[in-house]
């Protein structure tokens, strides 16, 4: 008795695992480092390295083309390496730079060139934000402006230098860019 039924809630299950519509495709990773959005191409299985090759560098480690602080139309603080740049999406483009500075002194030079206070965005891990430039909600994915976080802490030694060998090996405080977006 109980085989029929069994027998019957597998088949049941089967026929609308069938008839289920096909869902959306799954979503990529957002942001994704340096690289413009485009449409992912059909997996193919890669040969796997020879032990005698070296890995390729992680595409989050993106040194080519620094922005300028003309590119930013915000100054960079001084000393402080650019890691990478992300796409946010809708045209937009975001920055980010390492320096082994106190986080307050970073506050404090911003506080300066940008002459306004910013806003404590968290206390713990303190992070501070200076806007620089209006946000259109139809055009712009983020606002303008500076974000900076300390990472450094009793529980942290810094964020990773991204570059292998890189010096320093860890920032303090890491800044955050996005720049006024140029209307075409």
């Amino acid at each position: 008795m109980l085989a029929p039924v069994l027998a019957l809630i597998v088949v049941g299950s089967m026929v609308s695992l069938l008839a289920a519509p096909q869902g959306q495709p799954v979503p990529q990773p957002f942001p994704r480092p340096g690289v413009p959005v485009a449409p992912p191409a059909p997996a193919q299985q890669a040969p796997p390295p020879k032990p005698s090759q070296t890995p390729p560098a992680p595409a989050a480690v993106a040194t080519a083309g620094a922005p300028t602080e003309a590119m930013l139309g915000v100054p960079v603080y001084p000393g402080a390496q650019f890691m990478t740049s992300y796409d946010a999406g809708r045209g937009q483009r975001y920055y980010l730079f390492g320096t082994p500075a106190p986080f307050v002194d970073v506050v404090a030079y911003y506080r300066t060139m940008l002459k306004q206070r910013g806003n404590v965005v968290y206390e713990a891990p303190a992070t501070h934000q200076f806007d620089v430039g209006r946000f259109d909600e139809d055009t712009m994915a983020f606002p303008p402006g500076v974000t900076i976080k300390d990472f450094h802490s009793d529980l942290s030694q810094g964020f990773p230098n991204p570059k292998p060998g890189g010096q320093p090996a860890r920032f303090s405080t890491i800044i955050q860019i996005v720049p006024v977006a140029t209307k075409p």
